[in-house]
């Protein structure tokens, strides 16, 4: 995703973000070639290859434009998960998008297709186990098919329709701010990401669906979207990435996902005079059957030994959330350097998950450091609490097998990140996260006699645009 000049990797859309690889991904696709690609030097250029030949603005002025990303990153923990160490993990990016209007003559049309080659692996699989994934792009080694739609605009772009296979994060929970972040948590947000099956349809797995927006005016969106309701087949092997190895399972019979969002934005305009912000609120449904977090299939508690042991189903689930991001000062004489907040909150049932609540909140200061205006600088916390069911759970394995087992509780995390845009074609992105109690406090798999420890984590990012 060709970044602007102080765009963060994780998020594009809005630097933005998501922070997630999938934003990053559609981000890119849509952003021009430059032509003066062709004449600037190579410190200087859009794109680290340049305009080869003026090949990406023929193309380009054919309608069509590719993107080829490289997100490589080296994260290590120094001290707790259940071992310490580092590794080396990432994505590359690739995408084609067409605007049927030029290519065609179809006014109004965007096909969109991308994909991914995930290598390396994942550190808070490998060493931590915790929740609020350490990476946006920590996922299966697989080389995939991401997104596969077509968009129709109507009406003076006022409403739009899209088909085909998607990734909910693309477009809905997002935060503009939140995008500066290499934790995943300030992506799809982590209690969708424990809760839904699958993961829900978020990076790394998109899922066919149609996605309707409308905006009755320029400060106002309202955003639907259906989809799959698993973006995985059934399967025996519990890794859902591993049921969908190379994205093209379409899943169409596993039930569906719903999510509505309205969206609010003020100061947006190009003369307006105050601070903008962006405000957003909404929900989602999922048909799909899912395991009570206490009690078994025939009556009894899950924990004890004389039970079934199989999980009570429950039939469909939801949650509620909302989004803020507000810029509280800008720089005089600038358009987007200055320092900016935001806080999600989503929220569900407590039966059915086994995260009930997830927050995260932050602040981020774009040209902080004079001389770097297009660098930005992030301090972000997330956290997610384990469901009261969940921790009965916990509990009730306590009674009856007289063990010492810990109660689960929340888990947080804290992240401070500063990201410097180096060339147009490349971001250095170096970190530190801090996760306290991983997974709300769970065993050491490797010595179940205590819990795992709180991690420190240091790591170093690398964006680059081809």
């Amino acid at each position: 995703m060709p970044f602007p000049a102080a765009a963060c990797p994780h998020a594009l859309r809005s630097c933005l973000p998501r922070g997630t690889l999938a934003l990053l991904l559609a981000s890119a696709a849509t952003l021009p070639a430059q032509a003066a690609d062709a004449e600037a030097g190579f410190w200087e250029r859009e794109h680290m290859l340049g305009d080869p030949g003026g090949l990406r603005s023929r193309l380009e002025d054919a309608g069509v434009t590719l993107t080829l990303q490289e997100t490589s990153e080296v994260l290590g923990n120094v001290s707790g998960g259940f071992r310490q160490g580092a590794v080396y993990e990432g994505a590359t990016l690739m995408g084609v998008q067409v605007d049927t209007g030029k290519a065609f003559g179809l006014p109004g049309g965007t096909f969109n297709a991308s994909a991914y080659q995930i290598h390396g692996r994942g550190l808070s699989s490998n060493n931590i186990g915790n929740i609020n994934t350490v990476s946006g792009i920590e996922a299966t080694r697989a080389t995939r098919l991401f997104e596969l739609w077509y968009e129709q605009a109507l009406f003076d772009d006022r409403v739009s329709v899209r088909v085909g296979q998607q990734a909910a994060d693309q477009e809905f929970q997002v935060s503009q701010y939140g995008g500066l972040f290499i934790n995943a948590s300030f992506g799809w947000p982590t209690l969708a990401a424990v809760d839904l099956p699958s993961g829900g349809p978020a990076y790394p797995l998109a899922t066919p669906g149609v996605r309707l927006k409308v905006k009755p005016r320029e400060d106002l969106a309202v955003l639907l979207g259906v989809y799959s309701g698993d973006p995985a087949p059934v399967g025996e092997n519990p890794d859902p990435q591993v049921r969908n190895p190379s994205g093209t399972s379409f899943t169409l019979n596993r039930g569906v996902f719903v999510i509505g969002e309205v969206q609010y934005s003020i100061n947006g305009g190009e003369d307006a005079t105050g601070l903008p912000g962006t405000y957003k609120v909404g929900g989602w449904y999922n048909s799909n059957q899912f395991s009570d977090q206490r009690y078994a299939n025939d009556g009894l508690l899950l924990a004890d030994p004389s039970s079934s042991g199989v999980a009570l189903g429950r039939t469909n689930n939801w949650s509620l959330y909302a989004v803020a991001d507000q810029m509280v000062w800008r720089k005089p004489g600038t358009k987007d350097q200055g320092i900016g907040v935001f806080g999600r909150i989503t929220g569900t049932t407590n039966d059915r998950n086994p995260v009930n609540f997830f927050m995260n909140v932050g602040v981020t200061w774009k040209g902080a450091i004079p001389a770097r205006e297009n660098d930005t600088i992030g301090l972000g916390i997330g956290y997610a609490h384990i469901g009261a069911k969940a921790r009965r759970y916990d509990r009730d394995v306590t009674y009856f097998t007289d063990a010492s087992y810990p109660i689960r509780n929340s888990e947080t995390v804290l992240e401070l990140t500063y990201q410097a845009q180096v060339t147009p074609w490349l971001i250095v992105q170096p970190d530190f996260q801090y996760v306290f109690r991983p997974a709300g406090g769970v065993p050491d798999p490797l010595d179940p006699t205590k819990r795992i420890g709180d991690a420190a984590i240091f790591g170093l990012r690398s964006t680059i645009t081809f």
